[in-house]
């Protein structure tokens, strides 16, 4: 009876082992590339959160790959510098689906637009009551660059675009400074600054996408769109969905983001 209790045991582990071993093999690194909407040093308080739970929730080890700047972040989506995953605003996200077979997985539920925020000295100020001013923006090809281009199409007939700020957040502080008249700034953040005046909101695009490599295995994409899915029913990862001004992720496609890359027409290096 003890002979047959013991084999049982040791029967019991072998298949627990060897199926905690086959779970190891299985495991991989896979990279998550951000947009530079902040700095290297913030970007990585802002977003470890998000790569800790994708990296629990997949069992794969997720890691945070940031740009100094939108100059790299482009050059790198440009030239298909490798990463297995992008999260990015509909611009970038629409380009490399084009271009190299990326796959939106995953969107934000909340559709995106930029709005136009100015001094309290600016109450009731239209757009051509900018032309000359100060505007400070996030560089180019940012969303709310191209944004501001939209805003004033003619050359002639521009703000002075202030292409400064090392976030949108930081936009806002240097108009509060006193050191530029307007920010332009994702619309979500409107309501943290009920001082400033809004002035005109841009075009409806959708929700920034998490989107997979086409070199990323089935498995573990789907694992990771699972992850993004279910993101809003943990109470731990609150602290990512309000960094990022969301309520929660939902399924993207391709198809959602068709024809938004034209928003990059003009810039540097679009072909």
């Amino acid at each position: 009876m003890n002979r047959v209790l013991r084999k049982g045991t040791q029967l019991a582990l072998a298949v627990l082992f060897g199926c905690a071993a086959a779970q190891g093999a299985t495991a991989a690194e896979y990279k998550l590339l951000v947009e530079p909407s902040y700095n290297v040093q913030r970007a990585t308080e802002v977003y470890q959160p998000l790569v800790a739970y994708l990296s629990k929730a997949t069992g794969h080890k997720i890691t945070l790959v940031t740009s100094r700047n939108y100059h790299f972040f482009w050059r790198d989506v440009r030239q298909n510098a490798p990463v297995d995953f992008m999260f990015a605003e509909a611009h970038f996200t629409d380009f490399r689906a084009k271009r190299f077979q990326f796959e939106p997985i995953a969107r934000t539920a909340e559709n995106t637009t930029y709005t136009l925020l100015g001094s309290d000295q600016l109450t009731n100020t239209t757009l051509n009551g900018l032309i000359g001013k100060g505007i400070v923006t996030m560089p180019s090809p940012s969303m709310g660059f191209a944004m501001l281009l939209q805003f004033f199409p003619d050359p002639v007939r521009q703000p002075n675009m202030m292409s400064t700020a090392q976030s949108w957040q930081d936009g806002v502080e240097i108009v509060f400074a006193g050191e530029a008249d307007a920010a332009i700034v994702p619309t979500w953040l409107q309501n943290q600054y009920p001082n400033l005046i809004p002035i005109a909101t841009s075009t409806e695009f959708p929700g920034a996408a998490v989107s997979a490599a086409p070199t990323v295995p089935p498995e573990a994409k789907q694992a990771v769109k699972d992850a993004l899915l279910k993101l809003h029913e943990d109470e731990s990862a609150y602290e990512v969905l309000s960094e990022l001004g969301v309520t929660q992720f939902i399924e993207a496609s391709a198809a959602d983001y068709d024809g938004d890359e034209k928003v990059l027409e003009g810039f540097f290096g679009y072909k």
